[in-house]
């Protein structure tokens, strides 16, 4: 007969983002978090408020990653066109920071 009363570590879950682009260095986060001890309400709320905060940290983790290459691909364009950068109106500039990674809006030109 096996002892069933042992405790067992919780197995680790694990969540992962990579970014590849043929422009920028590739980068990857990744995070683990232990799973719930148990199924108990308690165990699972505690578990998915840590999830919650990991993907948050993760989330602004990733943004400044993304930011930085963004700001890469300005100076390369800039060294790209004579040291010069192109001059875009300060809403242009809102607009393309407001949809970043999202498909533009069509134009009411």
């Amino acid at each position: 007969m096996e002892d069933t009363n042992t405790t067992a570590a919780a197995p680790a879950l694990h969540f992962s983002a990579t970014y590849q682009s043929p422009a920028n260095e590739p980068f990857t986060f990744s995070e683990s978090l232990p799973a719930p001890p148990s199924s108990a309400p308690g165990d699972k709320s505690a578990y998915l408020n840590a999830l919650r905060k990991s993907i948050n940290a993760s989330q602004e983790h990733i943004n400044k990653e993304l930011t930085a290459r963004m700001e890469e691909d300005k100076a390369k364009e800039a060294a790209k066109n004579g040291g010069t950068t192109a001059t875009k109106s300060a809403v242009d500039e809102a607009l393309e920071e407001e949809n970043y990674g999202e498909e533009a809006p069509p134009s009411d030109d």
